[in-house]
Parts: structure tokens; C-alpha cells; sequence
């Protein structure tokens, strides 16, 4: 089941998109429409428009727009089938109905059996901390300072020292071990044996940002090797997509303004339970662009909390420069040596902590800082031409231009020089930058037409009837065309890329058209496709009467010519 019509138009006629928006945006009501802060990009003002009644949402800042899957989604960080499914469990749609394929069935199907599992062990690890096996994990987490209601928030747990536990939980509900070892739950070995992949350790588990556990980290309490042993890839997690903790935190960012992202799973307690509530964690890997996509949902400003050792500043800088180069507000904070987030709060407390936070440097800043610190001038300089040459845009690349060129003491169109002459490694060099070309005047009459058809559906039936497919001038309007006409004005969404979309958030946040303006539109468009048919009529006599020529067939030339004559005067 590939984007079934009736599995998205089942999901969206049970969910409003306000109540799902009201989940991570603040909202006021204007006029019939909902307005706030838009949670995709750094604002302050009311760009984000929420409307309940046509179940749509749109920004006029960023022109991010799109239904109550495609909100859910991007907030979320999650591809559409993800999306889908997620909101099909919470409306109580069941999607094993519209039919999906086969191979498309068993993937849910092992799916689905992964997350049961996954909860049921986290259930499970909770009941061996709180029992008789747990002992010695509730003395670690006291020695910690970890407090009973952080370790039931995080839905901590111990993992028994057993190579089986989990298979006999599992074989008595009927799951499989061939399911339970794609979970991650299980490792098997080439002979086929089977045992359970956490054993003897404490148990964090990885939340989803709907609050499904998908993975699990697990750290020794004594002496073990290695300290944090993490989920591999599964069928329902990925490495370098989820972070810790976001579960936790996502409601709090907002507030916030910001999310501190740090490095360890007790680091991230400690924040929250100090108060820090908008505190996340990296799992193991080097900041990704997922998760840099994942944070920037929520709010555009992050906050860097590493060591202050040399290993920290070099993950600090790394990460500082993933995030500049995906556009997010960054800053960094390094905690004193020796110290980690955890220990400082023990040691100072959460005024120790914030007065660490007030001393964070500007991510750019910090990284020039960095780089030229530890590099020789030509280093230095080469970091700059290869962070600019990974820039995804002209216009940030413009804006960074300068602070770098200041940064390293150089002159601007000195830099600029060498950016301009220097190749991108392993891409081919970008053009030169170009001014945004007008508009044609083609294109222009295809966008009204199509904004004709958002605005007033009723006339989509009509417009088919003229054939305006034929009399649309570029391959995107006839894209757009021909799905908005079989899927109409707001079924069509879910189908549309998100230039597409983003165009037609901007015509349906419009009022509708009057009785009066859609005659006028509608007489407008009908004069232009006249035109339009006339003149490819004309180009078609045109290329006959060459061809008649070239044969010699004069007789057929000159019959062609009065039918052109007789074309050109009824058009007048």
C-alpha cells in the first residue's frame, strides 16, 4: 500500500490537524485560522497558519505547507509511510485493510512485531530493576543521583545476566526468534544459536518521538567491556536518526527557545532532573543530518554541551560545523576539564551549569576559533573553502562568506577568490551565481490556472472539459494538472512534491473566489486556451504548407494558405 487514497483520506477524516498542531506549536485564533510561531524555521512571529476547516496548514515565511501527515511528518523527522502508520495507530486505523502488497505486508508485519517486542522487553527490564535481580542497579543509580522519578520518566531498567531471558518471554506470546533477531533484541550466530544482546547491565531505553521504544543502550555497572553497549540496526531503528531523550524533551523545546545537545544517557538525566528539560543526547555516532533535521523541527537554536577535553572540542567542532551547514542557529558551550554535564551539576548545581551555558560561543566563532588554534593559517583557510563548498545554498554561502573572511583575518574578495577557483571535492564546480530569471509569461498564465482550480474546485470538471492539460505550457503545471484532477482540491497533498506544495498552500490560504471574480477568471482562461489552440493551429498550417512546398504539391500549399487566411481572419 503505496499512498492508498483511501488509507490517507481514512486516517485524515479521523485526526484534526489542530490537535496534532497544538502538540508542538502555540496557537492563537485569527479570524477562523490558528496562528503561530512556525516550529520549521526561526521566528517569533505569527508566519504559521493552521487551518481546521480545510485541514491544511501553511507558512508564509518558509512556504512550508501541506495536511495533517505531511505536519506530522516533518515535525517528526519521519518519511510518509512512517508518518502514516504512526497516525493510523493513534486514529484507530487499520491499514492491513486497503490491501498493501505482499512484500509491503510482511515488512509491516515484522515491523509491527518489533515494536511489541521492544515494548514488552522494556517492560520486562523495568520489573528485574524493581525486583529481586535489581538490586545492584537501584544502588548504581542512587550512587548516581538518579532520582526515582527521572529513572521512572526514562523508563529505565536492568537486563539480567542471562543469555535467554528474553526468549523465554518471547516464545510463549508467539514471536519468532527470526523476528526477535531482526528487532535487534537477539544475536545469532552462524550456527544458528540464538541469545539475548543485553546481559548483566542497565537498561536506557531509545524512545521514538511518539513514545514507541525502538532501542536500547546498556551500561555496565562495574567493570565490563565496552562501558555502553548500543542496539544495532533494525527494522525499526536506524544509527544516527534518533536521539536520546527527544521523547522526553520535545514538549519542553518550544518553551525553551533552544535544545542542549550533549553526548552521554546519565548526562541527559542529570539535565532534566536539574531542570534542563529541553536536554537530548547523541547515541553513539557523530552528529548526523538526520538528526540535525529531526532537532531543527522543533526549534532552529541548539546548543552544543561536550567536554571540555581534547576529544570534546574535536566532537564539538564536528558537530558545530554539521549544523552550520544544514542552516541552524548553533552555539557551543565546553564544559571545564574534567568535568561532564553530570559531575558539574553534582559539583555546582544548576547555577554552576547555566553560568557554563552563558559563556557558549557562537558556533562560526567557535570553530574558526578552533580550527586556527590548532592548525597552521593554510589549514585553517582550507576548512573555510571546503565548509563553504559544502553550503547548500547561494544565499548562506554569502552570508558565511564574510564572517569567515573575518574570522581568519583575511579580506573578503580574498577569499571569495580562492572559493571562486578552487574545485568542491568530489563535486563539479556550481555555475556561476545567476539572478532568479522573471517568470514567463507562459508560466504565469499555467500558475493562474492552476490557482483558478485551487481556489474555485467547482470549475476543475469544466476546465477537464476544455482540455486544459493541452493548453498548459510546461511539464510541471501538467504534473501538477493531472493530479489535482484525479485526487482534487485537498485529497491532493499527499501527492505532491513540496515546491508543488508550497504553491498551493499559497493559493488555498486565499480567500475563495466571489461568484463575480471566478466568471471573470474563468472567462479570462477560457479566451487565453482559444488562443493557445489557435496558434498551434496556425504553427501546424504553417509547418504543412513548408512540407507542400518542399514536394512541389503547390495545389496543396495554396489550399493550406486559405485555411490559415480563413483562421487568421475568424480570430481577429
Amino acid at each position: 500500500m503505496k499512498n492508498d487514497p483511501r488509507a490517507i483520506q481514512a486516517v485524515k477524516s479521523r485526526l484534526n490537524i489542530a490537535d496534532i498542531a497544538r502538540r508542538y506549536v502555540e496557537l492563537r485564533n485569527v479570524g477562523g485560522r490558528l496562528v503561530g510561531p512556525c516550529p520549521f524555521h526561526n521566528e517569533t512571529k505569527g508566519s504559521f497558519n493552521v487551518h481546521p476547516d480545510k485541514g491544511f496548514f501553511h507558512c508564509f515565511g518558509c512556504q512550508a505547507s501541506g495536511d495533517v501527515i505531511d505536519f506530522y511528518c516533518r515535525i517528526n523527522g519521519l518519511d510518509f509511510r512512517e508518518g502514516l502508520e504512526q497516525l493510523a495507530h493513534e486514529a484507530g486505523v487499520q491499514l492491513a485493510e486497503f490491501k498493501p502488497d505482499p512484500q509491503e505486508e510482511a515488512r509491516r508485519r515484522q515491523r509491527q512485531a518489533a515494536a511489541e517486542m521492544h515494548s514488552l522487553a522494556r517492560d520486562f527490564y523495568r520489573d528485574c530493576l524493581y525486583g529481586p535481580p535489581g538490586g545492584a542497579a537501584r544502588a548504581y543509580l542512587e550512587q548516581r543521583g538518579v532520582s526515582p522519578e527521572m529513572a521512572e520518566r526514562f523508563q529505565l531498567g536492568y537486563a539480567p545476566d542471562d543469555f535467554h531471558s528474553l526468549e523465554r518471554l518471547f516464545r510463549p506470546k508467539g514471536y519468532r526468534s527470526a523476528d526477535a533477531v531482526a528487532s535487534g533484541l537477539l544475536i545469532e550466530n552462524e550456527g544458528g544459536r540464538v541469545w539475548d544482546r543485553f546481559r548483566g547491565r542497565l537498561m536506557f531505553p531509545i524512545h521514538e518521538v511518539s513514545g514507541k521504544v525502538v532501542a536500547f543502550g546498556g551500561r555496565v555497572m562495574g567493570e565490563g567491556d565496552p562501558k555502553y553497549l548500543n542496539s544495532s540496526d533494525s527494522v525499526i531503528y536506524k544509527k544516527g536518526e534518533h536521539l536520546y531523550g527527544l521523547y522526553q524533551a520535545r514538549a519542553n523545546l518550544a518553551r525553551a527557545g533552544r535544545v542542549l545537545l550533549t553526548e552521554g544517557y546519565l548526562d541527559v538525566i542529570a539535565l532534566h532532573q536539574h531542570g534542563f528539560t529541553e536536554a537530548v543526547g547523541v547515541l553513539g555516532t557523530a552528529l548526523t543530518a538526520q538528526q540535525v533535521k529531526r532537532l531543527t523541527g522543533f526549534t532552529r537554536q541548539v546548543t552544543l554541551v561536550f567536554d571540555g577535553d581534547a576529544a570534546g572540542e574535536k566532537a564539538a567542532l564536528r558537530s558545530a560545523r554539521m549544523l552550520l551547514l544544514q542552516g541552524a542557529e548553533c552555539r557551543v558551550a565546553l564544559l571545564p576539564h574534567g568535568e561532564d554535564a553530570d559531575s558539574l551539576l553534582k559539583s555546582g548545581g544548576a547555577e554552576a551549569f547555566k553560568a557554563c551555558l552563558d559563556q557558549a560561543r557562537e558556533g562560526l566563532d567557535f570553530c574558526l576559533a578552533t580550527v586556527r588554534r590548532a592548525a597552521s593559517p593554510k589549514d585553517a583557510v582550507d576548512w573555510a573553502l571546503e565548509f563553504l563548498a559544502e553550503l547548500p545554498s547561494d544565499g548562506l554561502r554569502a552570508a558565511m562568506l564574510t564572517r569567515l573572511a573575518h574570522g581568519l583575518g583575511l579580506g573578503e574578495h580574498e577569499l571569495r577568490g580562492l572559493h571562486a577557483t578552487r574545485p568542491a571535492a568530489g563535486k563539479r564546480r556550481e555555475a556561476p551565481d545567476q539572478p532568479a530569471k522573471p517568470m514567463s509569461s507562459e508560466a504565469k498564465k499555467d500558475a493562474q490556472v492552476l490557482e483558478f482550480a485551487i481556489r474555485s474546485p467547482a470549475h476543475i470538471p469544466e476546465l477537464e472539459r476544455m482540455n486544459i492539460f493541452e493548453t498548459l505550457a510546461t511539464d510541471r503545471a501538467r504534473a501538477f494538472w493531472r493530479l489535482l484532477f484525479r485526487y482534487g482540491q485537498y485529497d491532493v497533498l499527499p501527492y505532491l512534491d513540496d515546491r508543488q506544495k508550497s504553491f498551493w498552500g499559497q493559493c488555498a490560504s486565499k480567500p475563495p473566489l466571489s461568484e463575480e471574480e471566478a466568471r471573470h477568471w474563468w472567462e479570462d482562461i477560457s479566451a487565453h486556451s482559444q488562443r493557445v489552440r489557435v496558434e498551434e493551429r496556425k504553427r501546424g498550417l504553417i509547418e504543412s504548407m513548408r512540407d507542400a512546398r518542399d514536394r512541389g504539391d503547390f495545389e496543396e500549399e495554396k489550399r493550406l494558405m486559405a485555411a490559415l487566411s480563413d483562421l487568421v481572419g475568424r480570430n481577429q
